[in-house]
């Protein structure tokens, strides 16, 4: 696996590679390059004409035919890439072959991900999780590492080649990583559960910012909460949740968390790893789910997230979407984009945590959605009533309690309205 982040000095420019299958368009790939553009930019990777081809069936070298790689691998070396960039999965033999031809690195979209968390990666559970994804990429590319050295000595039957020896020795190596890096992951997990029951002894309702990867998320919980949550205008500029208190209209709390973003072509290995980080979207009781509403690729992005809050398990939640910078979109060219979106979202809320637009309006829905099934009631129960006093606190989120000198006790609480009705008779 090539080290991006420590080959920066040399890796400068490359050529994006798309393969177009059957069951795809040549500008939904062109779309994708884009993005791939953009992921190469974070490394400080200049994109240079990107180039298109067709996905041959079968078993092939390269994915595509013999005679497009040989075009594609003779383009990098004529305008001097350091590297080429396949916007698709490569096999392990792919990958090899591909890199024989062009006699220069090649790599996957996985892999500029990968390098990309990794460079943001900052608490101990994120560099985890990363470190365990690259190691679980790494494996199965060991073979071929070493080939060099496997005819420097005579092999018989017991008498392996060096290189052969130097891949069985990297690869227990590498075995041996993956589960210390599993067992130190499992035990930072366990420390999360933990502080998670903490907060979960007070029913507090509990939503999660999720979303395409710089739609704004950290900005928006920055203007709900007044968080300091680091924002930057890159991809992944978080990778590690943030929750925040906020106090709601109607004695209502609520902790909101800042979650990763998504991306299209998400390795499957880094939804397994983040999955510790990302469940805080699956334990959620609602999401906001932020888009970018100026972005050109904003169907594909929609259907990446939903994808993977599907893949989480997390696509049934109580969804509330958010359009955010409304700031970058011009009111009168872009009226058809919007009247569609209002006619597909009628219940979206659209707004700018730039210029504060449209947060009041967001404000508004939050109690609702904090709710849920939810109703907050003030009580006045009388000393014979301390059955109810146990309910609301066994049942419910008590906001407010106090005795008045005859014993009554004054309650603010939130309870499921199954059990309003428990408390008709003393409601004031």
């Amino acid at each position: 696996m090539i080290e991006l982040d420590e080959a920066a000095n040399r890796v400068k420019r490359a050529v994006p590679v798309g393969i177009v299958s059957p069951q795809e368009d040549a500008d939904t790939i062109r779309e994708q390059l884009a993005e791939l553009a953009e992921l190469l930019g974070n490394l400080n990777i200049a994109s240079l004409p990107a180039e298109l081809a067709k996905l041959r069936g079968g078993k092939c070298r390269f994915q595509i035919g013999d005679g497009r790689a040989e075009e594609i691998a003779a383009s990098a070396r004529e305008q001097e890439a350091d590297l080429i960039v396949i916007d698709a999965e490569l096999t392990p033999s792919q990958q090899r072959n591909w890199e024989r031809l062009a006699g220069r690195p090649v790599i996957s979209r996985e892999e500029v991900i990968l390098e990309i968390f990794a460079a943001r990666a900052q608490t101990r559970e994120a560099v985890l999780q990363v470190d365990l994804a690259r190691a679980q990429y790494q494996l199965p590319r060991l073979t071929g590492a070493w080939t060099h050295l496997s005819r420097q000595r005579g092999g018989g039957a017991t008498n392996r080649g060096q290189g052969e020896a130097q891949i069985e020795t990297d690869r227990r190596l590498l075995k041996r990583r993956i589960q210390i890096l599993t067992k130190e992951l499992e035990t930072v997990r366990k420390q999360r559960s933990t502080r998670r029951k903490a907060r979960e002894r007070r029913p507090v309702p509990q939503g999660a910012i999720v979303g395409y990867t710089n739609a704004g998320k950290s900005s928006l919980l920055n203007a709900l909460s007044g968080a300091d949550v680091l924002v930057k205008d890159q991809l992944f500029a978080t990778l590690d949740p943030v929750a925040r208190r906020l106090e709601l209209p109607g004695h209502i709390e609520l902790v909101l968390t800042d979650t990763v973003g998504f991306v299209r072509k998400l390795p499957h290995a880094l939804v397994e790893a983040f999955r510790s980080t990302l469940e805080e979207a699956v334990l959620a009781d609602f999401l906001l789910l932020v888009l970018d509403v100026s972005s050109p690729r904003l169907d594909a992005e929609w259907e990446t997230t939903l994808g993977v809050l599907r893949e989480l398990g997390a696509e049934e939640k109580k969804i509330q979407i958010v359009f955010n910078k409304m700031d970058k979109i011009d009111r009168t060219a872009d009226a058809v984009k919007l009247a569609r979106l209002h006619g597909l979202f009628p219940d979206a809320v659209y707004i700018s945590t730039v210029t504060g637009e449209g947060l009041e309006d967001l404000k508004s829905v939050l109690p609702r959605l904090a709710a849920g099934d939810r109703r907050v009631i003030r009580l006045h129960l009388p000393p014979s009533r301390s059955d109810l006093a146990a309910l609301a606190h066994a049942a419910g989120e008590v906001y407010e309690a106090s005795y008045a000198p005859d014993g009554v006790l004054d309650m603010v609480v939130a309870v499921e309205s199954k059990l309003v009705h428990k408390f008709s008779d003393y409601q004031q």
